[in-house]
């Protein structure tokens, strides 16, 4: 099993976030992994994406050319990145902030991620969300290893916080 992922959107939309609890959800599955950060200087609101690897063997390259899945925050993105999927492969594409037209060669499975972290509110939390639903289209990694990422990298001293991740993972699995 090889998958790669390649998810992008805004400085700021947690894309490298996003990616590290999937690459080490995969690490406690032990799986090799790779994670190949990319973001503008100018970082917050600028052109952000990680390329996430993930496979049973050992990984030649970080570098992800043609994708298995992408996963989409915004508009500039799917612009940017729609080529690079694979035919056939998976979108993910947060509806909120995309639309993403006719002309794909993909599974997509499209959700209002930011619209439900607003409602959740925290809009901070809208890559779990998407998060959530990639789980629910790929089995790449189990549910229990994303969630004990997540409350590692949970700030101690907010519990609220690990509890509205939790709930915007559980909404976009939903979707």
């Amino acid at each position: 099993m090889i998958e790669r992922v390649l998810i992008a959107g805004a400085g700021g939309q947690g894309i490298m976030l996003l990616g590290k609890v999937l690459a080490e959800a995969a690490l406690l599955e032990d799986k090799f992994v790779t994670w190949l950060p990319a973001y503008g200087p100018e970082v917050r609101g600028g052109a952000a994406h990680c390329m996430v690897t993930i496979s049973d063997d050992e990984i030649g390259s970080a570098y992800i050319d043609r994708a298995d899945t992408l996963i989409i925050m915004n508009q500039m993105s799917l612009d940017k990145f729609k080529a690079r999927l694979k035919n056939n492969g998976l979108m993910i594409i947060n509806s909120s902030l995309a639309k993403s037209g006719n002309n794909i060669k993909a599974k997509i499975a499209a959700g209002e991620f930011t619209d439900i972290a607003i409602n959740l509110g925290n809009i901070k939390v809208a890559n779990v969300a998407a998060l959530g639903s990639y789980l629910a289209n790929k089995k790449t990694v189990g549910m229990e290893n994303i969630v004990k990422v997540i409350k590692k990298m949970a700030p101690k001293d907010e519990p609220e916080l690990l509890k509205v991740n939790l709930e915007a993972l559980r909404k976009g699995m939903e979707l």
